[in-house]
């Protein structure tokens, strides 16, 4: 099921998010981690990526992470729909090479212009896409034998599909988006269905047992 998605409220709300994020100056450290939390001694780090030339983050935020792959050599590409985003992480990050780009995920893929080793999104794009629409997208824009990995938080037991978020709680202006969240199982069938293979769909339990989880997602282009 594909929501109705508005991204004139989508931009407004993940330029909130952006102005939200960049006042916090530790946001500006590179760092590339696939959990929500700092401290997380059972998380794998980069080495899911390969070892990639190229890279694409879909839906980047404050651009943390792949300011942390260009300092270690790889070519980075970002796309956010936040043009505030965009903005920051250009100046924070432009002098280490990377291209940040403004615009809609799918449109953007779908205009084929580019391929690279490996797609990533760590709370991002693919959190906030519908996946029959965005994987076989991903996988086109993948070198043979790329990967593609993203995170986000587990499933709701029970709550399955697109789910409606507003920003900021329930009171003042009405900007939403919406999450997709499946089984493990299901991530899987819309990989498989996207043309990936080797695929490994799981969930990392939290530091702190009882705390939320990390789903994450790892899949090889054909």
């Amino acid at each position: 099921m594909t929501a109705p998605h508005n991204y004139e409220h989508e931009t407004a709300l993940w330029d909130a998010f952006a102005e939200s994020a960049w006042k916090d100056s530790s946001n500006g450290e590179p760092v590339f981690r696939w959990t929500q939390y700092a401290d997380h001694p059972d998380a794998p780090g980069v080495e899911l990526l390969g070892d990639p030339a190229t890279v694409l983050e879909i839906g980047y935020g404050t651009g943390r992470a792949a300011a942390y792959l260009a300092e270690q050599g790889v070519k980075v590409t970002g796309v956010d729909l936040s043009p505030l985003a965009v903005e920051k992480s250009t100046e924070r990050y432009g002098h280490l090479g990377i291209e940040f780009v403004c615009a809609e995920i799918l449109a953007h893929l779908a205009g084929g212009e580019s391929t690279f080793d490996a797609v990533y999104s760590i709370f991002g794009a693919a959190w906030f896409t519908d996946p029959a629409r965005l994987f076989p997208l991903v996988a086109g824009a993948l070198n043979p034998g790329g990967v593609f990995v993203f995170s986000q938080p587990p499933a709701i037991p029970g709550a399955y599909g697109p789910q409606g978020m507003y920003k900021g709680g329930f009171a003042g202006p009405a900007m939403f988006t919406y999450r997709y969240s499946y089984t493990p199982e299901r991530w899987e069938t819309f990989m498989r269905e996207a043309g990936f293979e080797d695929i490994e769909a799981r969930e990392i339990d939290a530091p702190t047992p009882g705390h939320i989880g990390t789903l994450l997602v790892r899949g090889v282009c054909r």
